[in-house]
């Protein structure tokens, strides 16, 4: 820990023309009275610190010295590519590494770890969570995010509806979505989507003696080079809100309409509705458009739709249509 806080002061130094006592202590999340005892160490030890005093004095490296401890290790390079999710990183575990790797930027990467980024893409892909939304971690993130690195076997066990199961996984990788953490991984051979809020418990796999490769935490994977996390993601994400819509409602549409639909429900489902009905005939001669949606229920709809105002009429189903006309009737009541 002190080995690693040392070399994380020579790089602030490096980085910097000079650094009060004060700066020194807030990076390292240290006293004052410790980085005097690191300076102190660090010079002993052969690192050119020195130490201006007065209001503006502050400590400072002699005569341009560069410590050769600037490499990135893996851990490091990867988090790198994703410290602009600086959220993501705190739940996963991996903001310190994150911090160690900004601090190494301006050195070279060594050959071996070129393929970082690459790596870290088909690990963990963010879709942008909702805005006023205060997601959740859940508990056992850390655990499974450790796995997904390092390509580690997990049996987990996971919550089905008010069932619980246990599975050994491969976990590929981890997704957040609109605040909500899933992990994609593959079990029995097939590629599966699993919430990480309803797991209740997870564990390397030990060595079962089968000549697979076993390091201290667990057998390890070998990752399917064919495997595009975002790819893989957007098809679940599309075939989990196909599954979705149920049910279909007609609506007569304005121009503006047309344009509002997406913003008010599913935008797949509002797309091929428009695409639809363009094709069969278009608008009529009042420039108005009639579609068929699909949605997920009629309640669904009914809170959907009332978003278009008078840019959209509900023309079926019937009762849905009659909550519309006493909704419209209500309104109309309010407003005199």
């Amino acid at each position: 820990m002190r080995a690693a806080r040392l070399i994380k002061m020579v790089l602030l130094l490096q980085s910097r023309p000079s650094m009060t006592g004060g700066e020194l202590a807030r990076e390292l999340e240290v006293s004052e009275r410790t980085v005097a005892r690191d300076v102190l160490s660090l010079s002993e030890a052969g690192v050119p610190v020195y130490a201006d005093r007065g209001r503006a004095g502050g400590y400072r490296l002699i005569g341009g010295y560069r410590t050769r401890l600037t490499g990135l290790g893996r851990s490091e390079a990867e988090a790198l590519f994703l410290s602009g999710v600086p959220s993501a990183l705190r739940e996963m575990g991996l903001a310190d590494a994150a911090s160690a790797a900004r601090l190494k930027v301006s050195a070279a990467l060594l050959p071996e770890l070129r393929d970082a980024a690459a790596g870290a893409a088909q690990r963990f892909h963010l879709d942008a969570p909702a805005w006023y939304q205060e997601p959740e971690t859940p508990a056992l993130l850390p655990e499974i995010a450790d796995a997904v690195w390092d390509d580690r076997r997990i049996t987990a066990r996971y919550l089905r509806k008010d069932t619980a199961v246990e599975r050994e996984l491969e976990p590929y990788g981890l997704v957040l979505k609109a605040g909500v953490w899933y992990l994609a991984a593959r079990a029995q051979g097939d590629f599966r989507v699993y919430r990480v809020d309803r797991f209740t418990a997870v564990a390397p796999v030990a060595d079962h003696g089968d000549g697979r490769d076993h390091g201290a935490h667990g057998a390890r994977f070998v990752r399917d080079g064919s495997f595009d996390l975002p790819a893989f993601w957007a098809e679940r994400a599309d075939q989990f809100a196909r599954s979705l819509l149920r049910e279909e409602v007609v609506l007569r549409l304005s121009p503006r309409g047309v344009r509002q639909l997406p913003y008010v429900t599913e935008r797949a489902a509002a797309r091929e509705a428009v695409e639809a009905a363009q094709a069969a005939g278009g608008p009529d001669g009042q420039g108005r458009l009639t579609v068929t949606l699909r949605v997920e229920s009629a309640e669904v709809a009914f809170a959907q739709l009332l978003a278009l105002g008078p840019e959209g009429e509900v023309l079926g189903p019937a009762g849905l249509r009659e909550r519309f006309a006493a909704a419209a009737r209500r309104t109309a009541a309010l407003y005199g």
